[in-house]
């Protein structure tokens, strides 16, 4: 890593956590290219990330936790579900080519496009105590494969699944989200450590970075009105398909 990384990954780093702690993702949907462009091999790239989402959504959690925004039977059912799936996913990526984890992610960024939708009603913040815990741990399972196969913490999948499958208001989807980024990243983190993949020093300065940012934005996640997220994760997911399809084409052509 030289001066010119560090120039850019502290900025996108402190970008990468805003949008962590506001949206209920761990940041790798930002990692994850900033690395591929800066020469990462996708594989060495997606394990970084995961390095990286520790502390970034970990910041996030602990704040939401200390705000008491998070339902304990809610918050482990997805939690525990997410740290599980995490490390069986994590042990399959290296028998997936570089260019079919990155289609991978963009299909997942053009789904979450698609669907992500604000809250159904603004009123509602309970669970429904068995469907809703039921319905919870098979989100988490999904955060499991985001994060454990793709180095993503899986908050894009979560949330518009919470919102549109389970009815969950969009900013405790969000809270929910950012507990089991945190859990599935822990997970494969731990995995990717035993195999010697990915760089832990790089993702943790990158991780640490975001943090700070997370933390903030976490901290102010009840300020900004539902569409305005459910609009932001929308363009945000089509810029990332975009830059992310194109550098699965140039893998798969041999460029």
């Amino acid at each position: 890593m030289v001066l010119w990384d560090l120039i850019v990954l502290v900025p996108l780093g402190l970008l990468a956590g805003g949008l962590a702690g506001l949206l209920g993702i761990g940041g790798g949907l930002i990692f994850s290219p900033l690395l591929l462009w800066i020469g990462f091999s996708p594989h060495e790239a997606l394990a970084t990330s995961t390095f990286a989402i520790v502390p970034t959504a970990l910041s996030g959690t602990l704040t939401h936790l200390f705000a008491r925004g998070l339902p304990i039977r809610a918050g482990l059912s997805i939690g525990v579900a997410a740290f599980l799936s995490a490390l069986l996913f994590s042990r399959v990526g290296p028998f997936v080519s570089g260019w079919q984890l990155l289609m991978l992610q963009v299909m997942l960024y053009l789904v979450l496009a698609a669907t992500i939708r604000s809250d159904h009603g603004q009123g509602r913040t309970q669970l429904k105590p068995t469907l809703s815990l039921m319905g919870l741990g098979a989100v988490g399972g999904v955060a499991g494969f985001a994060g454990g196969l793709l180095g993503l913490g899986g908050g894009l999948l979560m949330v518009p699944l919470m919102v549109n499958g389970l009815a969950v208001p969009i900013h405790l989807a969000i809270r929910l989200s950012t507990l089991a980024v945190t859990c599935s990243a822990i997970a494969a983190s731990l995995e990717f450590l035993s195999e010697g993949r990915g760089s832990p020093g790089m993702g943790l300065l990158l991780g640490c970075v975001a943090a700070l940012a997370a933390q903030w934005s976490a901290s102010r996640l009840e300020q900004v009105s539902g569409n305005r997220l459910a609009w932001m994760l929308r363009i945000l997911s089509l810029l990332l398909a975009f830059f992310i399809g194109r550098q699965a084409l140039e893998l798969a052509l041999g460029r």
